[in-house]
């Protein structure tokens, strides 16, 4: 099993910044990717950015240019440094790693992590 956990969500004015982090763990053979989604209320989940573990990147529309998602593989870790943050940046943010291979299971997986609540507001 593997267990994604995020963390760095929070309260922040509209023109601030967060950086959101998330740590794969368990028995883990490799991750080749790894991602953010957010779910803004009444919304559907939709993709923020991912990065493939050559280092390769890809973002949404409304967030280039402010977002930045960065990774160390060593550490199976993804983060997403949000700056000039709006209030319609306001979701919360899921990390998520398709296809993973882990120690003992045949099959490759998709995981989720449980979200982390970031509020963009005055």
């Amino acid at each position: 099993q593997v267990q994604l956990v995020e963390s760095g969500g929070g309260l922040v004015q509209p023109g601030g910044s967060l950086r959101l982090s998330c740590a794969a763990s368990g028995s883990i053979r490799s991750i080749n990717v790894m991602g953010w989604y957010r779910q803004a209320p009444g919304k559907q989940r939709e993709l923020v950015a991912n990065i493939t573990s050559g280092g390769s990147t890809s973002y949404a529309d409304s967030v280039k240019g402010r977002f930045t998602i960065s990774r160390d593989n060593a550490k199976n870790t993804v983060y997403l440094q949000m700056n000039s943050l709006k209030s319609e940046d306001t979701a919360v943010y899921y990390c998520y790693a398709p296809a993973v291979r882990s120690w003992g299971v045949l099959r490759s997986m998709d995981y989720w992590g449980e979200g982390t609540l970031v509020t963009v507001s005055s």
